[in-house]
């Protein structure tokens, strides 16, 4: 019986989610030096949400390339999820030079933005202005923001691998 000789899918995993945790530090440098954060403008984001699963799904390709063409579900989820993770840890740290050490004041101009977009929308009674606030201050701590990032960010991840997985799995000819 051969001996399995596959690669790591830390190697993949770290290579490729330090490129998706640059891309979405980019993009959150471009939303706030040309203002789109504080102004509600999303736009950006959705580009993210479209480069996430190609990143990730290039991740396993080039996993599956390394171990000679063969992938097992498992190890798809392993370089998917640790790569959005990854990505995820590089945004955190990010997040934390930025609203602890650049820009300080951030969360409560992001907060103020609020407010006066609910204001003007003229939707909301003044106690449902504030109830939402009190949601999107608990939201804006770099912390809690950040942690709900890397959740969602494994989640999908997860999601992501595991259909990249099913599609692209190929056994190995000794595995059962």
């Amino acid at each position: 019986m051969e001996q399995s000789t596959a690669q790591s899918p830390g190697k993949f995993a770290i290579t490729y989610g330090v490129i998706l945790g640059i891309i979405i530090v980019l993009i959150a440098l471009l939303m706030y030096v040309t203002g789109m954060a504080l102004e509600g403008i999303q736009w950006p984001m959705y580009i993210y949400y479209v480069i996430f699963p190609v990143v990730i799904i290039i991740a396993i390709k080039a996993y599956k390339k390394e171990n000679s063409g063969f992938l097992s579900v498992s190890e798809a989820l392993k370089t998917g999820v640790a790569t959005a993770v990854i990505s995820g840890l590089i945004f955190l740290v990010y997040n934390l030079l930025f609203n602890y050490i650049i820009e300080p004041t951030y969360a409560q101009q992001a907060i103020d933005a609020t407010r006066d977009q609910l204001s003007e929308a003229g939707t909301m009674t003044d106690e449902q202005i504030e109830a939402t606030l009190e949601w999107v201050k608990w939201g804006s701590d770099p912390l809690i923001g950040s942690a709900i990032w890397i959740a969602f960010s494994a989640f999908l991840g997860l999601i992501y691998s595991l259909i990249a997985g099913l599609i692209m799995k190929q056994k190995r000819p000794y595995e059962v």
